[in-house]
């Protein structure tokens, strides 16, 4: 076990801690979670487990080795870095970089440049026949300030948003005002654990995003909807995507065809740009949770999106499903999205 810490995506306070254990646990990494700070997660684990979590992850940005932890003072980080073994993940000949990162108003008094420049100095003095190289280096040691502590490491791997980007909803063939964004969808495929060659249900299929996302980490996918121009539309993007579903069909939700899938993923309709063809969300989201339990087995997960309105984890204890975790996202005035975990009983 080897001492990692991630730094996360701002954009939700909850979302990306819980994304990233997902990952941990469906590509089966043992883990032990040693601190969590404002964008930054600390853990205990193989170093490999970067490998699944950088191919899969949505709202993780950089993963790095752990070399020092300790309050973010200049004194405090100069003592904790300088006396780090830094000899063993810096080579002789080897050409590097430091680069830090500040989270909202940590350590106002510190200057990331200056920083950056006196550690740079401290691993020069330290690690002898080594050059720094600003622009393509051989290894970047990578600092976070926040929460008043510091984070200090290698950096392993980076994850770049732009491939989200474009994948978001107006970049697709097919185009639907109520799609999910990319990174949204992601997350939501994580949440539910899928392994690769896992296949994926999504009953309320709508413009593929899902699927897409799904398709892109190795899932298989399996989709429908009620409306036969979300089918057409939904064959367009994933074929623009590069992903071949297992079956995509008009079908009700609450009658599919198709018996057991490892997973559900979807988002059912509601909301202002939706069609849910005169039934209430509530009463959608219920008749398919009702008949939910045919097509996953015990202890395998359902991750869907539904307004906060509808209270959906009282509508899943009810059916004999244990929620296991909910996140709220703010859309607009009138609408927060739910995104809830529900595991079969």
């Amino acid at each position: 076990m080897t001492n990692l810490f991630f730094q996360l995506s701002g954009e939700h306070p909850t979302l990306p801690f819980s994304e990233l254990k997902a990952i941990l646990e469906a590509e089966g990494f043992g883990h032990q979670v040693t601190g969590k700070l404002r964008q930054v997660i600390r853990i205990q684990a193989d170093p490999e487990c970067v490998k699944p979590i950088a191919f899969r992850s949505a709202l993780t940005r950089i993963c790095n080795m752990e070399i020092a932890y300790c309050d973010a003072t200049a004194r405090e980080i100069f003592d904790k870095v300088g006396s780090s073994p830094l000899e063993n993940f810096l080579q002789e000949s080897e050409t590097f970089v430091v680069r830090i990162r500040r989270i909202g108003e940590s350590a106002p008094d510190l200057v990331g440049s200056e920083l950056e420049k006196k550690l740079g100095e401290v691993i020069l003095d330290r690690v002898k026949g080594t050059k720094v190289h600003l622009t393509n280096p051989d290894k970047t040691f990578f600092g976070v300030l926040t929460g008043n502590k510091f984070i200090f490491g290698l950096k392993l791997a980076e994850i770049v948003p732009k491939p989200f980007m474009e994948r978001r909803p107006r970049k697709r063939p097919f185009f639907h005002p109520s799609a999910m964004p990319a990174k949204l969808a992601r997350c939501m495929v994580n949440l539910a654990q899928p392994k690769r060659g896992d296949l994926i249900l999504d009953p309320f299929c709508g413009t593929a995003t899902m699927l897409i996302e799904a398709g892109l980490i190795g899932c298989r996918v399996v989709g429908f909807d009620a409306q036969k121009r979300m089918i057409r539309g939904s064959r367009r993007n994933l074929e623009h995507f590069g992903v071949e579903p297992e079956g995509l069909a008009v079908a009700d939700a609450k009658k599919l065809p198709i018996t057991k899938v490892d997973c559900i993923v979807t988002d059912p309709p509601y909301g202002r740009a939706s069609t849910t063809m005169g039934h209430e969300t509530a009463q959608i989201v219920e008749d398919f949770l009702s008949e939910a339990d045919v097509h996953i087995g015990k202890g395998q997960r359902i991750c869907i999106a539904s307004p906060k309105t509808i209270h959906i984890k009282s509508i899943a204890r009810k059916l004999g499903f244990k929620p296991v975790e909910s996140h709220f996202v703010y859309v607009h005035r009138s609408l927060i999205r739910e995104i809830a975990v529900l595991e079969r009983n």
